[in-house]
């Protein structure tokens, strides 16, 4: 599981918020198969909290798709990452 925080200076509107949030879930859906929400935040325009998961049977292999989901954020939002926390579990 990875969870982060995005500030996004410039957006004018909630819809406008939306409109990049949805599309980075829906690049992080498509290139990495992650479940992706919005978690916390949402009412705010600068701010937007993100979580995504991904179910693999190798901790390693898993940990290395989050890893390259998160240079994909890094690479695509147009604010600043904040507070990245990256959890895996094994059972």
């Amino acid at each position: 599981m990875v969870q982060f925080i995005i500030e996004l200076p410039g957006i004018g509107s909630i819809k406008d918020k939306r409109r990049v949030v949805k599309s980075l879930k829906d690049k992080l859906y498509r290139r990495y198969k992650l479940a992706v929400s919005e978690v916390d935040l949402q009412d705010s325009l600068s701010f937007s909290q993100i979580g995504a998961a991904y179910v693999s049977n190798s901790r390693s292999f898993g940990e290395s798709v989050l890893q390259k989901a998160m240079t994909l954020v890094e690479n695509e939002v147009p604010g600043r990452l904040h507070d990245i926390q990256i959890h895996s579990e094994q059972y």
